[in-house]
């Protein structure tokens, strides 16, 4: 977009790359998954930078082939057996310390949103309080993994809070935008996130934010599990004694 100084394109293009190599560590330096992110960076940035989700009077709009592909791919690895296995191969360590990039990317929405290319409510002035997430994800990495002074349950419950503050962000994003069922920021649409480097928030950040969880939360509960069948097996060779 015109309006916008270079350094604030150039510090997006930073934080998904960022995102994209903490995602790529957690992966255990997969190679499937460095072709597949960069292939997916290289197809949006030449459809962001052709115009092409600007087109926003469409049903459905254009915007939701930056979304949708990402997310059936994690609905895919999910239902799969290779998919689950691939994704039980991911460091939750490395996934948690991912969620620190939530803090630059708040940053880069508030620089957004002083340009008026975006509407406040996306900003932490707004209704986004996904910066709470950025800000407690180097705790949560440093007790929870480092020093083992957090159980499960807890780690469980933060990563559950931080999908939900994920999802308020999102579809309050998503309504804001210039789309036909727009409801929110008509004195400011959400027009960022269909100019190229920013179309790389919603088609490459955010779904692998919300993959980074969905791992999390599924390797923590399979750990539960498995704590619970431990004990239960416990019990009675105790109660024989």
């Amino acid at each position: 977009m015109e309006k916008l100084p270079l350094y604030v394109g150039l510090f997006f293009g930073l934080i998904t790359l960022l995102t994209v190599l903490l995602f790529y560590k957690a992966s255990n330096h997969s190679r499937i998954s460095g072709i597949v992110l960069l292939a997916l960076l290289s197809i949006q940035a030449v459809f962001g930078l052709s115009g092409f989700f600007t087109v926003s009077d469409t049903t459905p709009p254009r915007f939701f082939l930056l979304i949708i592909p990402p997310l059936l791919c994690t609905l895919t690895l999910f239902v799969t057996k290779k998919g689950r296995h691939y994704i039980d191969s991911f460091d939750t360590m490395k996934l948690t310390l991912l969620h620190t990039i939530r803090i630059p990317v708040e940053i880069g929405l508030f620089i957004l949103c002083s340009y008026k290319v975006i509407p406040q409510l996306m900003t932490f002035e707004g209704r986004n309080f996904d910066i709470i997430s950025g800000i407690t994800a180097p705790l949560v990495y440093y007790f929870g993994f480092v020093k083992n002074k957090i159980s499960s349950r807890i780690l469980l419950l933060w990563n559950f809070v931080c999908l939900a503050l994920l999802v308020n962000i999102v579809l309050n994003a998503v309504f804001a935008a210039p789309f036909p069922f727009q409801k929110f920021g008509f004195e400011q649409p959400n027009i960022a996130v269909l100019y190229f480097p920013y179309v790389w928030l919603p088609g490459c950040i955010v779904p692998l934010v919300l993959f980074s969880h969905l791992v999390t939360i599924r390797q923590l509960l399979k750990r539960e599990r498995n704590t619970t069948w431990i004990q239960d097996s416990v019990k009675p060779s105790a109660i024989s004694r």
